[in-house]
């Protein structure tokens, strides 16, 4: 039934796409899993990532700041917790890993909808009120991640604005649609990529972030840590659950690409690392079987927010992550 795939779609998207969406009230944490007392578990090993180390290594003794939006906070994956109801933060989440098996204190300041400037200022969910998620720093701060920027280019009204322009040329078999492209056309009108503008000033809002962040944890290993791969990177095999053409989902892959590139340069420019977790993360898209995706789909199996990493994916990006500071020695 194309017709209600498209539009269950549609509205749906515009409910909880990307990399931040609002997020369910937080639970309890349970004392025993409370970012200030991190058990010592080992995350799975998951493909090896590319990554670039940061251009200093001190020795990693001291307290771990998680900064970010629900990609960091784990949205929607068993169990919800934190001080601040709204943030979607779970003990599964990459952060939570982490700490578990470098044996660091957390303070996990990540948030669900979360944006570069709430990284300065308070954010509030309809639910609680997330403190500036800096405030965590200090000078004996030993580790510092931080992944963000996709809520600052709207990726929200950018799915969405896919999904509605792509409504009628979605139903179009596969093989008659896969070249039609009405939202690249839309968001590419007049010779100029309005995403890749948005990116541009993301880009130079997160080189300020970053020196503030330097600023207020002097000694501190930071790392940009990258989106996973949400889409196929060739368009096919998810355009009839998202009702978006195969040439769309292409088009929105690429934007995530440079989304990834703009924020590894922003990392180099600063001096910090970077962690991809998207080369790592490619065939276990969002569109992937069950067993293989580390994101979940439209209609998520409710292992996760929908289009965001479950916890397959967090792990994945804790692999990552414990890659490129145990290679910066």
């Amino acid at each position: 039934m194309p017709h209600l795939k498209t539009v269950f779609a549609t509205a749906g998207i515009a409910l909880l796409v990307a990399a931040c969406s609002s997020a369910p009230a937080a639970t309890p944490a349970d004392p025993a899993v409370t970012p200030k007392a991190p058990t010592a578990t080992t995350a799975p090993r998951a493909t090896a990532p590319t990554t670039t180390p940061p251009r200093t290594a001190p020795a990693l003794r001291g307290p771990y700041v998680a900064l970010g939006d629900s990609y960091t906070a784990g949205l929607g994956i068993p169990e919800q917790t934190g001080p601040v109801a709204g943030c979607g933060q779970s003990t599964a989440s990459y952060p939570y890993l982490v700490a578990r098996s470098l044996r660091l204190t957390l303070t996990d300041m990540s948030c669900s909808s979360a944006t570069i400037p709430d990284l300065t200022t308070e954010q509030a969910t309809g639910q609680g009120t997330n403190p500036a998620q800096l405030s965590a720093l200090a000078p004996g701060t030993a580790l510092v991640t931080v992944s963000i920027g996709g809520n600052d280019i709207g990726i929200i009204d950018i799915v969405t604005k896919c999904a509605e322009l792509d409504l009628l040329p979605a139903l179009i078999p596969s093989g008659r649609s896969s070249a039609l492209t009405p939202c690249e056309n839309y968001y590419t009108a007049g010779g100029a990529d309005q995403i890749r503008q948005r990116i541009e000033t993301m880009s130079a809002d997160l080189a300020g972030a970053l020196t503030e962040i330097r600023a207020r944890a002097p000694r501190a290993r930071v790392y940009v840590v990258g989106y996973p791969d949400l889409l196929p990177t060739r368009g096919g095999g998810c355009s009839d659950a998202l009702g978006i053409t195969a040439g769309d989902i292409a088009f929105l892959d690429a934007e995530e690409v440079r989304l990834n590139e703009a924020l590894r340069a922003a990392a180099a420019g600063a001096g910090d690392g970077y962690v991809d977790t998207y080369a790592p993360s490619v065939g276990h898209d969002a569109c992937a079987a069950p067993a293989e995706r580390w994101l979940e789909p439209l209609v998520s199996s409710g292992a996760a927010a929908p289009l965001h990493p479950n916890a397959a994916g967090e792990r994945a990006m804790a692999d990552a992550v414990l890659a490129a500071v145990t290679s910066a020695g």
